[in-house]
């Protein structure tokens, strides 16, 4: 999008610049003040390129899908199971592991986004580690989830909660 937008005013410059030209003879000091206008003006008003930096933290990212959130499912998976069998001190144990995970996500993801380049892509990182650590300590997802049914129901939207904010960076 960035690209386009600076291909537009681009071409919008070159425009200006041929129209200018046929005015050269006519006041050629006019015209040459009027070619460089637009240009300096394009130059100090384009939008950095972040997609680099953005491409890598991204890349970063996906082993969090593999690893810390995989293990965060497995140990809900636990949970449930064990919260169906009535063991509680097993379900505890599970859900303690399972909001470790959690934490551990939300690490991964300050710690890459701290890297980007883009100051907005570091605040979505903050806020998605933030929504993290925060399921994590005060478990109220947990707590809800008490069968199968229940976790298949809300894990998709907890997930989109959790990682949006990233998410719309990496997409």
């Amino acid at each position: 999008m960035r690209r386009a937008l600076l291909a537009v005013i681009a071409g919008g410059a070159l425009l200006t610049g041929a129209a200018c030209d046929s005015d050269a003879k006519a006041d050629p000091e006019a015209a040459a003040a009027t070619r460089t206008a637009p240009t300096a003006a394009t130059t100090t008003s384009a939008a950095p390129d972040y997609s680099t930096s953005t491409k890598l933290v991204c890349d970063k990212l996906q082993t969090l899908y593999s690893v810390e959130l995989r293990a965060f499912g497995s140990a809900m998976g636990k949970m449930v199971t064990y919260k169906e069998n009535k063991q509680a001190a097993d379900a505890e144990k599970a859900e303690t592991t399972a909001a470790g995970q959690l934490k551990a996500a939300a690490t991964k993801i300050r710690k890459e986004t701290s890297s980007a380049e883009d100051p907005d892509f570091q605040a979505a990182g903050k806020v998605s580690a933030s929504k993290l650590e925060s399921s994590a300590t005060d478990r109220r997802y947990f707590d809800r989830v008490k069968t199968l049914a229940d976790l298949n129901k809300t894990v998709q939207a907890q997930f989109n909660e959790w990682l949006t904010p990233v998410a719309g960076y990496c997409g």
